[in-house]
Protein backbone atom coordinates (compact mmCIF):
# COMPACT_ATOMS: atom_id res chain seq x y z
CA UNK A 1 0.00 0.00 0.00
CA UNK A 2 1.73 3.26 -1.38
CA UNK A 3 1.15 6.66 0.71
CA UNK A 4 1.96 9.98 -0.60
CA UNK A 5 2.97 13.06 1.20
CA UNK A 6 1.24 16.33 2.07
CA UNK A 7 -2.35 15.74 0.04
CA UNK A 8 -4.33 14.22 2.89
CA UNK A 9 -7.84 15.86 3.23
CA UNK A 10 -9.62 15.13 6.82
CA UNK A 11 -12.99 14.43 5.95
CA UNK A 12 -16.03 16.50 6.42
CA UNK A 13 -13.66 19.20 8.55
CA UNK A 14 -11.98 22.44 7.08
CA UNK A 15 -10.67 22.76 10.48
CA UNK A 16 -6.72 22.03 11.31
CA UNK A 17 -6.22 19.11 13.75
CA UNK A 18 -4.29 20.50 17.00
CA UNK A 19 -2.06 17.41 17.32
CA UNK A 20 -2.00 17.99 21.21
CA UNK A 21 -5.76 17.38 20.98
CA UNK A 22 -4.87 13.47 19.31
CA UNK A 23 -5.20 10.72 21.97
CA UNK A 24 -2.58 8.50 21.18
CA UNK A 25 -3.83 5.68 23.19
CA UNK A 26 -7.18 5.37 21.37
CA UNK A 27 -5.00 5.77 17.73
CA UNK A 28 -2.90 2.57 19.51
CA UNK A 29 -5.51 0.27 20.54
CA UNK A 30 -7.72 1.38 17.29
CA UNK A 31 -4.46 -0.06 15.42
CA UNK A 32 -4.00 -3.26 17.57
CA UNK A 33 -7.99 -3.81 16.88
CA UNK A 34 -6.76 -4.95 13.22
CA UNK A 35 -7.64 -1.44 11.25
CA UNK A 36 -3.42 -1.04 11.16
CA UNK A 37 -3.60 0.40 7.17
CA UNK A 38 -7.12 2.66 8.38
CA UNK A 39 -5.07 4.35 11.54
CA UNK A 40 -1.78 4.53 10.14
CA UNK A 41 -3.34 6.71 7.00
CA UNK A 42 -5.60 8.67 9.42
CA UNK A 43 -2.62 9.56 11.26
CA UNK A 44 -0.70 10.11 8.28
CA UNK A 45 -2.65 12.65 7.01
CA UNK A 46 -3.19 14.79 10.71
CA UNK A 47 0.43 14.91 10.51
CA UNK A 48 0.14 15.98 7.08
CA UNK A 49 -2.24 18.61 7.40
CA UNK A 50 -0.93 20.23 10.74
CA UNK A 51 2.76 20.25 9.20
CA UNK A 52 1.92 21.83 5.62
CA UNK A 53 0.45 24.78 8.14
CA UNK A 54 3.44 24.68 10.36
CA UNK A 55 5.58 24.86 7.42
CA UNK A 56 3.45 27.97 5.80
CA UNK A 57 4.22 30.03 9.01
CA UNK A 58 7.66 29.08 9.07
CA UNK A 59 10.06 27.81 6.48
CA UNK A 60 12.93 27.30 8.84
CA UNK A 61 10.59 23.80 9.70
CA UNK A 62 11.96 21.77 6.21
CA UNK A 63 13.65 19.86 8.43
CA UNK A 64 10.38 18.12 9.22
CA UNK A 65 9.10 18.05 6.08
CA UNK A 66 12.39 16.15 4.83
CA UNK A 67 12.07 13.63 7.92
CA UNK A 68 8.04 12.86 7.01
CA UNK A 69 9.21 12.25 2.76
CA UNK A 70 11.91 10.08 4.15
CA UNK A 71 9.61 7.67 7.03
CA UNK A 72 7.04 7.18 3.98
CA UNK A 73 9.48 6.68 1.32
CA UNK A 74 10.61 3.96 2.95
CA UNK A 75 7.30 2.49 3.96
CA UNK A 76 6.69 2.75 0.15
CA UNK A 77 10.00 0.87 -0.60
CA UNK A 78 9.06 -1.89 2.02
CA UNK A 79 12.08 -1.42 4.51
CA UNK A 80 9.52 -0.36 6.98
CA UNK A 81 6.52 -2.64 7.80
CA UNK A 82 2.81 -0.51 8.78
CA UNK A 83 3.97 -1.82 12.60
CA UNK A 84 7.32 0.17 12.48
CA UNK A 85 6.00 3.34 10.43
CA UNK A 86 2.70 3.54 12.47
CA UNK A 87 5.19 3.77 15.76
CA UNK A 88 7.23 5.93 13.93
CA UNK A 89 4.11 8.22 12.84
CA UNK A 90 3.20 8.25 16.60
CA UNK A 91 6.66 9.19 17.88
CA UNK A 92 6.79 11.89 15.07
CA UNK A 93 3.59 13.43 15.63
CA UNK A 94 4.88 14.45 19.13
CA UNK A 95 8.04 15.65 18.38
CA UNK A 96 6.14 17.58 15.73
CA UNK A 97 3.70 18.95 18.55
CA UNK A 98 6.73 19.89 21.14
CA UNK A 99 7.75 22.29 17.76
CA UNK A 100 4.11 23.68 16.73
CA UNK A 101 4.27 24.87 21.08
CA UNK A 102 8.42 25.93 20.74
CA UNK A 103 6.81 29.46 20.34
CA UNK A 104 5.13 29.31 23.60
CA UNK A 105 8.56 28.05 25.14
CA UNK A 106 10.84 30.51 23.76
CA UNK A 107 8.69 33.71 24.86
CA UNK A 108 7.93 34.22 21.48
CA UNK A 109 4.99 34.94 18.84
CA UNK A 110 4.60 32.67 15.93
CA UNK A 111 6.00 35.71 14.30
CA UNK A 112 8.57 36.12 16.23
CA UNK A 113 9.51 32.65 16.24
CA UNK A 114 10.13 32.63 12.46
CA UNK A 115 12.31 35.58 12.42
CA UNK A 116 14.36 34.20 15.30
CA UNK A 117 14.68 31.09 13.18
CA UNK A 118 15.91 32.86 10.34
CA UNK A 119 18.27 33.97 11.85
CA UNK A 120 19.73 30.99 13.76
CA UNK A 121 19.51 28.02 11.26
CA UNK A 122 20.85 26.18 10.11
CA UNK A 123 24.05 26.91 10.27
CA UNK A 124 24.52 29.57 13.35
CA UNK A 125 26.18 28.32 17.14
CA UNK A 126 25.32 31.06 19.55
CA UNK A 127 25.40 31.34 23.02
CA UNK A 128 22.34 31.52 25.13
CA UNK A 129 23.33 35.33 26.11
CA UNK A 130 23.57 35.75 22.49
CA UNK A 131 20.45 33.52 21.23
CA UNK A 132 18.91 36.79 23.28
CA UNK A 133 19.86 39.51 21.79
CA UNK A 134 18.93 37.77 18.69
CA UNK A 135 15.32 37.49 20.31
CA UNK A 136 15.22 41.29 21.28
CA UNK A 137 16.55 41.70 17.98
CA UNK A 138 13.26 39.89 16.24
CA UNK A 139 10.92 41.64 18.63
CA UNK A 140 12.37 45.12 17.66
CA UNK A 141 12.39 44.64 14.22
CA UNK A 142 8.78 42.93 13.97
CA UNK A 143 7.99 45.83 15.85
CA UNK A 144 9.06 48.92 13.79
CA UNK A 145 8.02 47.50 10.40
CA UNK A 146 4.23 46.63 11.57
CA UNK A 147 4.38 49.89 12.97
CA UNK A 148 6.23 52.30 10.63
CA UNK A 149 7.26 50.73 7.45
CA UNK A 150 4.45 47.75 6.27
CA UNK A 151 2.01 50.49 4.96
CA UNK A 152 -0.97 50.04 2.37
CA UNK A 153 0.50 48.54 -0.84
CA UNK A 154 4.25 48.77 0.20
CA UNK A 155 5.43 45.94 -1.71
CA UNK A 156 4.01 47.86 -4.86
CA UNK A 157 6.17 51.19 -4.84
CA UNK A 158 10.37 51.02 -4.55
CA UNK A 159 10.19 53.89 -2.26
CA UNK A 160 8.21 51.69 0.42
CA UNK A 161 10.50 48.43 -0.27
CA UNK A 162 13.60 50.08 0.26
CA UNK A 163 12.77 51.52 3.59
CA UNK A 164 11.76 48.06 4.29
CA UNK A 165 14.99 46.46 3.22
CA UNK A 166 17.04 49.65 5.41
CA UNK A 167 14.58 48.86 8.17
CA UNK A 168 16.17 44.99 8.44
CA UNK A 169 19.48 46.14 7.76
CA UNK A 170 19.44 48.55 10.54
CA UNK A 171 18.16 45.93 12.85
CA UNK A 172 20.38 43.30 12.25
CA UNK A 173 23.43 45.69 12.25
CA UNK A 174 22.48 44.51 16.22
CA UNK A 175 23.29 40.99 15.98
CA UNK A 176 25.80 39.72 17.79
CA UNK A 177 29.83 39.56 16.80
CA UNK A 178 29.93 36.01 15.86
CA UNK A 179 28.11 36.89 12.53
CA UNK A 180 30.12 37.18 9.95
CA UNK A 181 29.49 39.92 7.25
CA UNK A 182 28.40 37.49 4.62
CA UNK A 183 26.52 35.71 7.40
CA UNK A 184 24.82 38.92 8.20
CA UNK A 185 24.51 39.93 4.60
CA UNK A 186 22.73 36.75 3.92
CA UNK A 187 20.75 37.10 6.46
CA UNK A 188 19.05 40.34 5.81
CA UNK A 189 18.16 38.79 2.39
CA UNK A 190 16.78 35.73 3.91
CA UNK A 191 14.60 38.01 6.19
CA UNK A 192 13.53 40.63 3.47
CA UNK A 193 12.32 37.47 1.59
CA UNK A 194 10.34 36.34 4.07
CA UNK A 195 8.64 39.72 5.24
CA UNK A 196 7.85 40.37 1.04
CA UNK A 197 6.40 36.40 0.94
CA UNK A 198 4.29 36.66 4.42
CA UNK A 199 3.35 40.39 4.76
CA UNK A 200 1.11 41.57 2.10
CA UNK A 201 -0.02 45.26 3.88
CA UNK A 202 -0.90 47.58 7.07
CA UNK A 203 -1.86 44.76 9.49
CA UNK A 204 -2.31 42.16 6.95
CA UNK A 205 -0.18 39.03 6.84
CA UNK A 206 -0.28 35.11 6.97
CA UNK A 207 -0.27 35.32 10.96
CA UNK A 208 -3.20 37.31 11.22
CA UNK A 209 -4.64 35.06 8.70
CA UNK A 210 -3.75 32.17 10.90
CA UNK A 211 -4.88 33.68 14.10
Amino acid sequence: MSIGTLTYVIPESNQLIDLSQIDFDALKTQFASGYKHTETEKLKGIISSQLTQMLRLNKSRMNYLDKFQQMIDEYNAGSRNVEIFFADLVEFAQELNLEDKRAISEKLTEEELAIFDLLTKPDITLTEKEKVEIKKVAKELLSTLKQEKLVLDWRRRQQTKAAVKVAIDEALDQLPESYSIEAYQRKCQEVYQHVCECYSEAGRSIYTAAA
